[in-house]
């Protein structure tokens, strides 16, 4: 089935926060902090509030009500408690955060007079790295914290130390998966008016959280959260990037109160640069032990995780991190240490994946290696160390950041990694990369497979109403950003109420449409609104029935519902449209104790704790030597999401993932100086994938239903973006390994790979430094890990070539190298 929205979207004829306009409208703008860390020392408006259309000039100290805090997303009870401003007073925390704002007639006037305001500060230093943070007096993010760091997230089962005393070969790396961000066509939008007569405050707003922005505006503003209506729009991707609040959200309706006029803001895309959450910059320390078979029998790691200057969604995303880093593999040893870290840096929150991709980056960086330490192929070592089937559902001995137990849903793994394998072509591949060895293009073959944890509750819910006409509405406490809500949960009504889907309108991202509603973030919809809509649209057919009994005078077991009509069975004169019965539903009393009048149900769907999907990424590509430029031969990726609503819409959304991930793997990176300036802040520095960057995608699917829902669903859309740069990153030193290249971070890009070849050609000269960056040791070491790393191994971990990768990807040798030296990633 086509997806219902796109004729609507595609005409033109979406409705997007900026297409909105309401009578006596002004625009709003931000004066941006350019320090990252900074005390203010005066405001002066005066050159702007003089400049013809501009209606004011408002800082905190015309603003009070603004002393609020934005509230975390996931507030981590073992954190520090912090301040998260709404608009600075006095000290700002990292560049771009707002001290100011201009309201004007227009937009453009807006942005010329935000120029004019002057803005004294008094800078200070900065920590602008989590090594940095983390050093003796190192200046604090926040003054009443002893320090920067915010807590440590631990997890683990069996003992590492018995583990690693019994393994074959253990070996370890530093890896580095850097800060990246959603970079949706539509940037963060805000629209608010205020009735004075009612009291009600509406908000429009470009958000995946409607609840939870209502929520912190009426938190802030002091006032009754029926008082305030959030209403999501069309959403142009969302992505995580607007999966909780912003300042914004907050500034934009206290003007509009402020002023007695509807207010404007939209952003532009520096600002989304500078001040959007980011996410992914860890630094890991990791190590694995396997057998002399390949069995793995130890997994450690510890890390630093980036928070920015407010840690807005808690342990939420390093625990994501812990608990997919055994992946879907049988690890009976395993303790991961996470180090939530504040720094003088944008606030970090989700970006799609949360989490898993850094640990499959380091799970599949340690698995290759560890294939080549005992000499096996590294396809056969994550085969032999598959979850099987007969062993589901399994218990990796973790707890989920729910508190339940890890317990994976049944699923052949086997099966769809050999299926992606032998889609790839493995053999031939192989085969070609031997004939190819030693010319200038190499080939190189990557493979992860990856678990992820979908459905997330608490909760989710739908109100099924049939109107007298015969149009049934579904009302979702969701907010749709391209996901297609409007077809998947139709037909889950559908389907429920035996009607034609084009009698179907679903209504979502209104917080007065249905009372509760928690966001549509880490890919639970289908999983925890789809079971709400089906026991709200099974309701409403039961009342159906019970009301069309009554007419028809019969038992309510004898009356069915099919393709809009109600009817008696056997009887087929007894037959009414389900819009008559509808109608008549209004005055029964049959429905008395049916749940009262009308063909009308609410229901929410409460999962005991998360579904768990499964995949596997494979590709082939060539490393040109001379270019240092890569090109993507073949990507296939295999997927298991339960039982799929609508094929189609499953696999646009495995596509869209992989674009994001192969983004990631190709040349995205937000890079910062030491003083918290960011470096990568425009599209020529910061390169979101190409159409001629993208491969053909071939996606495969076995289904195997969750049994978290009736529906047996699990969530899809993460998943695509969760592998991509592990397998490309393994591809990359797959085909570059005889030449010394070791990939301990993403993206490798042009700059880097040439950086890396010149490491490795002076590492080929020196036979001490030629396993550089793994250490490894045989049995009988008792677990211990031979003496200090070495020079070779630092070079290779925090390899400091290259800031931006260059568009040009056929540049000739002589433009390879690197331009400028920024500082290095953060140490684990």
């Amino acid at each position: 089935m086509r997806r219902k929205e796109d004729d609507r979207l595609l005409r033109g004829a979406g409705r997007f926060t900026d297409d909105l306009v309401l009578p006596g409208m002004l625009w709003l703008a931000v004066v941006r902090s350019p320090h990252a860390h900074a005390l203010i020392t005066r405001i002066d408006g005066a050159a702007a509030t003089r400049l013809p259309g501009v209606a004011a000039v408002l800082t905190r100290a015309e603003l009070p009500e603004l002393g609020g805090s934005v509230p975390p997303l996931v507030p981590a009870s073992q954190f520090p408690r912090y301040h998260h401003p709404v608009l600075a007073a006095d000290r700002v925390m990292h560049a771009g955060e707002g001290v100011a704002v201009v309201v004007a007639e227009s937009a453009y006037i807006a942005s010329d007079a935000v120029e004019t305001v002057a803005v004294d500060y008094e800078p200070l230093p900065a920590a602008a790295f989590p090594e940095a943070a983390l050093a003796a007096g190192a200046p604090r993010v926040h003054g009443d914290w002893p320090g920067n760091l915010a807590g440590v997230s631990e997890s683990a089962t069996g003992s590492v130390t018995e583990g690693f005393a019994a393994a074959h070969a253990v070996v370890e790396l530093l890896l580095y998966y850097p800060r990246v961000a959603g970079m949706p066509i539509e940037p963060r939008a805000v629209l608010a008016s205020h009735d004075a007569a009612t009291g009600l405050l509406t908000v429009w707003l470009s958000t995946q959280v409607p609840f939870a922005v209502r929520s912190a505006i009426a938190g802030v503003l002091g006032m009754a959260e029926e008082h305030v209506r959030v209403v999501a729009p069309d959403v142009g991707g969302g992505f995580g990037v607007k999966g909780h609040v912003y300042p914004e959200d907050i500034v934009v309706p206290a003007v509009a109160c402020r002023l007695g006029r509807p207010v404007k803001w939209i952003e532009t895309r520096r600002e989304h640069f500078l001040t959007a959450a980011a996410d992914r910059d860890q630094a890991h320390t990791a190590r694995l032990g396997v057998g002399r078979d390949g069995t793995i029998v130890a997994l450690e790691t510890e890390f630093t995780r980036d928070h920015g200057a407010h840690p807005t969604l808690g342990e939420a995303i390093t625990y994501n991190t812990i608990n997919h880093l055994v992946g879907p593999y049988r690890v009976p040893n395993y303790h991961g240490v996470g180090r939530n870290v504040v720094t003088h840096k944008t606030f970090a929150a989700a970006y799609r994946g949360a989490g898993r991709p850094e640990a499959n980056f380091v799970l599949d960086r340690l698995l290759d290696r560890a294939a080549r330490e005992i000499g096996m192929d590294p396809a056969d070592l994550r085969r032999k160390n598959l979850v099987r089937r007969e062993e589901m559902p399994w218990r990796t001995g973790l707890n989920y950041r729910d508190g339940v137990p890890i317990a994976y849903d049944p699923a052949d793994y086997v099966k769809m990694y050999d299926l992606t394998l032998d889609k790839l072509g493995y053999a031939g591949w192989r085969a070609e990369q031997a004939a190819r060895h030693g010319s200038s293009r190499p080939i190189g073959i990557g493979i992860s497979a990856y678990v992820e944890g979908t459905g997330l509750g608490p909760f989710e819910g739908a109100n099924v109403r049939v109107d007298p006409d015969g149009t049934v509405f579904v009302d979702i406490g969701v907010s749709s950003q391209g996901q297609a809500h409007e077809t998947t949960l139709a037909q889950i009504c559908a389907d429920a109420l035996s009607v034609p889907i084009e009698q179907i309108v679903i209504r979502g991202g209104d917080t007065q449409l249905i009372g509760y509603g928690m966001g549509t973030i880490a890919s639970r919809v289908a999983a925890v609104a789809g079971p709400a809509v089906s026991r709200a649209a099974h309701e409403t057919a039961r009342k159906a029935r019970i009301a069309a009994a009554s007419i028809f005078e019969c038992a309510p077991e004898d009356v069915v519902l099919d393709q809009g009509r109600v009817m008696v069975v056997g009887v087929p004169s007894k037959s009414l449209a389900l819009a008559a019965v509808a109608k008549a539903a209004v005055r029964s009393r049959a429905l008395a104790e049916a749940g009262g009048p009308g063909l009308n149900a609410c229901a929410f769907h409460y999962p005991d704790t998360i579904a768990w999907a499964f995949g596997v990424h494979a590709v082939a590509l060539e490393v040109d030597v001379e270019t240092c430029t890569l090109r993507l031969l073949k990507y296939v990726a295999g997927h298991d999401c339960g039982r799929p609503i609508n094929p189609m819409i499953v696999e646009g959304q495995i596509h869209g993932g992989l674009a994001q991930g192969i983004g990631t793997a190709l040349g995205e990176e937000l890079l910062y100086d030491e003083a918290g300036q960011l470096l990568t802040g425009t599209f020529m520095d910061y390169p979101m994938p190409r159409a001629d960057d993208m491969p053909p995608l071939e996606v495969h699917h076995l289904d195997f239903p969750s049994p978290m829902n009736e529906l047996g669903i699990k969530g899809v859309g993460e998943s695509g973006a969760v592998s991509p740069a592990a397998a490309i990153a393994t591809a990359v030193e797959d085909a570059l390994w005889d030449r010394g290249v070791r990939v301990t971070r993403v993206p490798p890009t042009s700059s880097r790979t040439f950086g890396l070849l010149r490491a490795g050609a002076r590492a080929a000269l020196s036979p001490s430094a030629r396993t550089a960056g793994a250490v490894c040791h045989r049995a009988g070491l008792g677990g211990a890990l031979p003496g200090p790393i070495s020079s070779a191994q630092i070079l290779e971990a925090k390899n400091r070539i290259l800031v931006a990768p260059s568009r040009r990807r056929s540049a000739p040798a002589s433009q390879c190298g690197p331009r400028r030296q920024p500082p290095p990633p953060p140490a684990a």
